[in-house]
């Protein structure tokens, strides 16, 4: 996992915690826990899309390679050519 992720990972446990404690005090429709809840489902949006470009990354890498194939010439015959799959 990148550093990116893990510091969202951190700010998402924190912003969760402050949520939680915002609800407790001020009640679930406050302005400062509904705030708090915004800012906690834009961080999530963050880390999902950290994550999804990551792993998209690592697709459009390593696909290409599951496709390839090597051609190697016959050593008795300069004209033939094994494929090697």
């Amino acid at each position: 996992m990148g550093h990116i992720c893990k510091k969202l990972l951190l700010q998402i446990q924190e912003k969760r915690e402050n949520m939680i404690n915002s609800a407790n005090k001020y009640g679930y429709t406050s302005e400062t826990t509904i705030r708090c809840s915004q800012e906690l489902d834009q961080l999530i949006y963050e880390y999902q899309l950290n994550i999804h470009f990551k792993d998209k990354q690592n697709q459009e890498t390593h696909y290409p390679f599951k496709k390839m194939f090597l051609v190697f010439p016959d050593e008795y015959n300069d004209r033939k050519y094994e494929i090697m799959t």
